[in-house]
């Protein structure tokens, strides 16, 4: 799926072009033509940035970029205006705005700019976040622990290593060798049965019913694939 771009202007020529802009880099866009519109669309939408004008026909941009930050939202925000002083770019960051840019500008600059502040965004978002969502798994991070529809599962060391290698892999074959690789840390198969022995016991605590799995399936002739 695309990455969205909320433009909020009251210049329908100016939002034509930022959409022709947004649009060939390979973005969507929706488009507010106040302040008043667009924060009723943001309390409907998520974005991935909003694009914001200043000069609006109800409110300063400013003003709807607190309103934002005081609800919560923590969507990026790059201001495009057609003032340059050095004041407003200062008082637009020091309120909750990401990024600044003024009018006239070059497009391939503005779609380099919009496209570089949603991968940062993106890429904070992944290193604060402790959480690993994988359908009814989740694993945290911070705590090394599990849990299956939020309540926590108790599981050995091995079967903590399996379930997060499933986790981050769901949909994958994984053949014995190549389990043996990612827990035992070898190449060369420590007891034939292990590898079964601690997905049976992974199954018992994970699974409805141990020999009807819905998760752990096994591929036969092959090795398992997990299903989330």
């Amino acid at each position: 799926m695309a990455d969205k771009v909320l433009i909020v202007d009251d210049d329908p020529s100016i939002c034509k072009l930022l959409e022709k802009v947004m649009h060939s880099n390979d973005l969507e866009t929706d488009t507010a033509g106040s302040g008043t519109k667009a924060l009723e669309r943001l309390k409907h939408h998520t974005y991935d940035v909003i694009l914001m004008d200043i000069m609006l026909g109800d409110m300063e941009g400013f003003e709807v970029i607190q309103h934002l930050r005081e609800d919560g939202i923590q969507t990026p925000v790059m201001i495009v205006s057609g003032r340059n002083e050095d004041y407003d770019s200062i008082y637009g960051l020091s309120i909750g705005a990401d990024d600044y840019i003024t009018k006239p500008f070059r497009p391939v600059v503005l779609g380099a700019k919009v496209k570089a502040l949603i991968r940062r965004t993106k890429n904070m978002m992944a290193s604060q976040s402790s959480l690993l969502e994988c359908g009814p798994f989740t694993y945290d991070s911070s705590t090394m622990r599990f849990y299956k529809d939020g309540e926590e599962l108790i599981l050995s060391s091995k079967e903590s290593a399996l379930l997060l290698l499933f986790i981050k892999h769901h949909g994958q074959i994984y053949t014995k060798d190549m389990i043996y690789e990612q827990v035992w840390g070898t190449t060369v198969a420590i007891d034939d049965n292990a590898i079964m022995v601690y997905i049976n016991r992974l199954r018992g605590k994970i699974e409805k019913d141990r020999q009807k799995p819905a998760h752990i399936i096994t591929v036969r002739g092959v090795g398992y694939r997990f299903v989330p």
